[in-house]
């Protein structure tokens, strides 16, 4: 799925009009991704080549045999030297040959386990909401809607006023709003349904005043 103007539009629109009923601020920001995931690239190729050390170690002989036939079927004495430096040279290739294959996006993310994908947008999601939204409103009234594509994962965050008077679970029908839409991939009209929600929320909790200006940019930013 990708983000078009359209989308941005469309999202840009519902938090004006959402904020047009409370003195809340709704930012939102959509990600390609949370994270690289270099690490778990790593510790794949890691465990790769221990699995053919392990391999090299536990049919010695069947694998002396293949490179003997390889070179011709003559016979050869290995001394313990030739033997760990063939060990080395496939450990290497091994590893080496794994952390290529993860540079392919869609197979890294799905060999990286869906709590590792959860727990990094968490925190780039926490992350982006104290650089952009905690307590940049004079009543600390600003909610977060964050969505990371790539890991397919959503968080939303509440700036202490908003968290004082609103339980997490209240936030379940903007999710499921967003997510619903997602399935179906429609980003942009997901991000929309999310800001409906969130903002019928906050008319509850802090309707529109008139006496609280609008501190924070309506637009979706796009990372």
């Amino acid at each position: 799925m990708k983000i078009s103007k359209q989308d941005i539009t469309l999202v840009t629109d519902a938090v004006g009009a959402a904020e047009a009923r409370t003195d809340g601020e709704i930012a939102t920001i959509v990600a390609d991704r949370s994270d690289p995931f270099h690490d778990v690239a790593l510790i794949w190729s890691a465990l790769i080549a221990l699995l053919a050390l392990a391999a090299l170690a536990a049919f010695p002989d069947f694998y002396i045999g293949l490179f003997d036939r390889a070179t011709g079927g003559w016979a050869h004495v290995w001394t313990h030297r030739e033997l760990l430096t063939a060990a080395l040279i496939v450990v290497t290739i091994k590893f080496a040959a794994m952390r290529a294959l993860l540079l392919w996006q869609p197979l890294l993310l799905a060999l990286t386990p869906r709590k590792v994908k959860a727990h990094r947008a968490r925190a780039r999601a926490i992350m982006l909401f104290k650089a952009s939204t905690e307590k940049r409103t004079r009543t600390r009234t600003g909610v977060l809607i964050y969505l990371s594509m790539a890991e397919h994962q959503a968080e939303l965050i509440a700036d202490e006023a908003i968290a004082a008077k609103v339980a997490p679970e209240i936030w379940g029908d903007a999710m499921a709003a967003m997510i619903g839409h997602l399935r179906e991939g429609r980003p942009g009209e997901g991000m929309a349904a999310a800001v409906a929600k969130v903002g019928e929320v906050l008319a509850i909790h802090f309707p529109f005043s008139g006496t609280d200006p609008d501190e924070m940019p309506n637009r979706m930013i796009t990372l």
